[in-house]
């Protein structure tokens, strides 16, 4: 039997898992998911489509818990029998990780430093190394880095124009959704050809969203900068705002920091700005003119970053759409490549009302594709690779 490797990306209140068999290529065995930590805890599993029955404990779960749990499930079905490691998403590396990595007290005691970085993000990736540090000790582990991707980015795409002391402190444009990235640039050729090294802008549109900027499938210049708060219209955070306005809200409103803080992260964007849902699905069916405001305010950013990386690309030859939003909203697709049309787009209404790979008529300028993004198989492979090397 494979070896196999357990994939895990924690939030605050779910934990994602799959489980892969090692191999040439590897293969997805077990997914699914834990939603509600901190709460009574629900449970979902499937293997090549087929539900998976569990019942979690009904007291309230934590990520130690919920992981315990999930290691007895997993034994119990014979799926973690032959477990060699587990791959984590982790939101930040910071300025000194642009490659993934085999965890250990003094790397780790790095990316706890880096949470006031990612608050929403990198204390729940962290909590489930730390769980299974408990649970499992001798199971390795790796760390595999949503920023890495970006490091290739010329240094003017990553700097501040900031005081040197500052900049030099590590407050820096790092960049987000890095693994989701790096499977699209290497599901590129496959899906566009040829132009799979040319200048394509990824958009990764979902409760998080950025768009990255490629040339030869490597990062030249991305939305998100230090914070996963910068760039576009997000779920629940605001994306780019004169930070004018921030000392504005603390000086003359009285808001703490905290206050703020906690605004920008979960109290803005389409939940905002709407006054109804963060979730583009609910937004799209709502006849109340507020939903059709924030709509139109993520197309709005959507567009005009399009348009700033673009430049970034002095040019611009494939658009691919990712991301919840970016693979399953076809309205949205449509009214910004509609916006968009001026730089050569012409969609093709019906192969993106279908969700093809390819939503671009034959005569477009640009190619415009969805590609849907697979953060876990990017992790297993890095896992493995890895564990393979340090063996």
């Amino acid at each position: 039997m494979h070896s196999q490797i357990l994939v895990l990306n924690a939030g605050s209140s779910s934990i994602k898992f799959a489980v892969f068999a090692t191999g040439d290529p590897l293969q997805r065995t077990v997914q699914g998911m834990i939603s509600g930590i901190g709460s009574a805890g629900t449970f979902t599993a499937h293997r090549n489509r087929q539900p998976l029955p569990g019942t979690l404990p009904a007291s309230n779960l934590t990520h130690e818990t919920a992981l315990a749990w999930l290691f007895d499930w997993l034994d119990a079905g014979a799926h973690a029998s032959h477990l060699v490691g587990a791959g984590h998403r982790v939101v930040h590396g910071g300025e000194h990780h642009d490659a993934p990595v085999i965890v250990n007290a003094h790397n780790l005691a790095e990316l706890d430093a880096l949470a006031p970085l990612a608050p929403l993000h990198q204390p729940h990736n962290l909590a489930a190394i730390k769980a299974l540090l408990k649970l499992r000790p001798a199971l390795r582990q790796v760390a595999c880095f949503d920023t890495a991707f970006h490091r290739s980015q010329p240094a003017v795409a990553q700097t501040f124009a900031l005081p040197r002391a500052v900049t030099a402190g590590g407050l820096r444009r790092y960049g987000f959704h890095g693994l989701s990235y790096e499977f699209i640039a290497d599901a590129l050729p496959e899906a566009i050809g040829d132009q799979a090294d040319a200048r394509v802008i990824v958009a990764h549109l979902g409760n998080g969203a950025s768009l990255c900027a490629m040339h030869q499938r490597k990062s030249v210049a991305t939305t998100m900068g230090f914070s996963t708060l910068d760039g576009l219209v997000m779920g629940t955070r605001c994306g780019t705002i004169d930070p004018g306005a921030l000392f504005f809200l603390m000086h003359e409103r009285r808001m703490s920091s905290t206050a703020v803080e906690n605004m920008l992260y979960r109290e803005s964007g389409l939940l905002g700005i709407s006054g109804i849902s963060n979730d583009m699905r609910t937004l799209l069916h709502s006849a109340d003119p507020r939903a059709s405001e924030a709509i139109a305010s993520f197309v709005h950013r959507a567009v005009l970053e399009t348009g700033a990386l673009a430049a970034a690309l002095q040019g611009m030859d494939a658009l691919v759409f990712t991301g919840g939003i970016g693979e399953h909203a076809a309205p949205i697709r449509a009214l910004i490549c509609e916006k968009l049309g001026w730089l050569g787009i012409d969609l093709d209404a019906a192969a993106n009302a279908r969700h093809a790979t390819r939503i671009s008529a034959a005569g477009s300028g640009i190619t415009v594709c969805v590609i849907p993004t697979d953060e876990e198989a990017v992790i297993a492979r890095h896992a493995d690779r890895l564990l393979r090397t340090a063996a």
